[in-house]
């Protein structure tokens, strides 16, 4: 089930907690600015405790603390608001 660019939900059934951590498989070393958290499909959710939670919503993963800055996997892309010059996530 594709998801849909302008509408980033969850079609897991899961809470966010749950999902399964993503690893080499899916995520690969960068060394540009193509990471994960100038990704579209990146987001950052409250987990237990206040603990910020990294998601990715295209792979329905989370993302370990720290990855999100050297990783990116092949499902990649610009968002609108950053083509723009706004990156709320990384301000």
């Amino acid at each position: 089930m594709p998801l849909p660019l302008s509408r980033l939900e969850p079609f897991r059934k899961e809470e966010i907690e749950d999902w399964p951590w993503l690893d080499q498989a899916v995520l690969r070393s960068s060394r540009s600015r193509q990471v994960c958290m100038t990704c579209h499909f990146f987001r950052h959710h409250p987990g237990p405790e206040c603990i910020p939670l990294l998601t990715c919503h295209l792979n329905q993963g989370l993302i370990a603390h720290g990855e999100h800055l050297i990783s990116s996997c092949s499902g990649w892309t610009e968002d609108v608001h950053r083509q723009r010059g706004w990156a709320p996530e990384a301000a």
